[in-house]
């Protein structure tokens, strides 16, 4: 099924030196850009992550330290990646968890300010764990009908890239109420919606601001611990610390009482995401005072 398109959609995989959001780099890059008339432009880069590439993970992707190094650094292409991507939603395999917080971080060590917040991110794991609970290579087999290994060589992003984009599109064939109906299933919790920001807020399973979860959203409460309500009557949210000597503290109360706090998380081993989001808070918090 054609997925309906208001804006650009990019669907794509990566291949890392490891899983630490801190330490490790991406290798390959593979991308499906979709235009919303259905045009598809696609692209690969493979990457110099200017560290060593350990042989286990050679022996995963089949990359090694001589397929990249003669190739541009992240930084080399993050303005061409960023012009690329710019007002695009993303779409991946276990994306939201790994993929796009790397990639977050590439952009921000590259010294660009490339803003996720304003992107609606669907994750086709998320689907077809909520739906069926397994993993790519179980996705593809169950949605398209065939085994992977049939199709693609596992471990590349390009071709991983490519598995994602068809199980995304069998997913929504699959999860229609005139399917569900052929199959025998009671339609109700079984339907997804064919639109960008239905799908995106489907593949959400947490309430993190910043990637790493180190900032989650909460209900605000007064000073006597009530829960807030809007205008509509629905609990207002604010940003909460999710970890440390101030877990199930408001950013904007500690920020207040203990301003040295943040300029620690700024100097420490945390993410350039963190650092951004607790950054932008604490701007906010700033303009209300003048």
């Amino acid at each position: 099924m054609k997925l309906n398109l208001k804006k650009p959609l990019v669907v794509f995989d990566l291949e890392t030196t490891g899983l630490d959001l801190v330490k490790d780099r991406i290798i390959q890059l593979s991308y499906i850009k979709v235009l919303p008339s259905g045009e598809e432009k696609r692209g690969n880069y493979l990457i110099n992550p200017e560290t060593h590439i350990k042989p286990e993970i050679t022996q995963l992707t089949g990359i090694s330290d001589e397929d990249v190094k003669d190739k541009p650094t992240f930084k080399q292409i993050a303005s061409e990646l960023d012009c690329l991507f710019k007002g695009c939603d993303f779409a991946g395999f276990n994306s939201n968890h790994f993929d796009i917080p790397l990639l977050a971080e590439e952009f921000l060590r590259a010294g660009i300010d490339f803003d996720f917040s304003r992107c609606h991110c669907i994750d086709a794991q998320t689907i077809f764990h909520k739906m069926e609970r397994r993993n790519l290579a179980a996705a593809y087999k169950f949605y398209c009908g065939r085994k992977m290994e049939e199709d693609f060589t596992a471990h590349r992003a390009d071709e991983d890239t490519e598995a994602t984009w068809r199980v995304l599109q069998a997913e929504l064939d699959y999860y229609t109420e005139e399917h569900q109906m052929k199959l025998g299933e009671n339609p109700e919790g079984r339907i997804l919606q064919n639109d960008v920001q239905s799908l995106a807020d489907f593949s959400r399973t947490n309430n993190n601001i910043d990637f790493a979860g180190r900032i989650v959203w909460g209900e605000a409460k007064d000073s006597a611990g009530n829960v807030m309500k809007d205008k509509d009557g629905n609990p207002v949210m604010t940003e909460y610390f999710n970890f440390g000597k101030h877990k199930g503290k408001t950013v904007s109360e500690v920020l207040r009482f203990d301003p040295g706090y943040y300029a620690w998380i700024l100097s420490g081993d945390f993410t350039y995401n963190t650092k951004q989001v607790l950054t932008r808070i604490r701007l906010r918090e700033m303009q209300k005072t003048m």
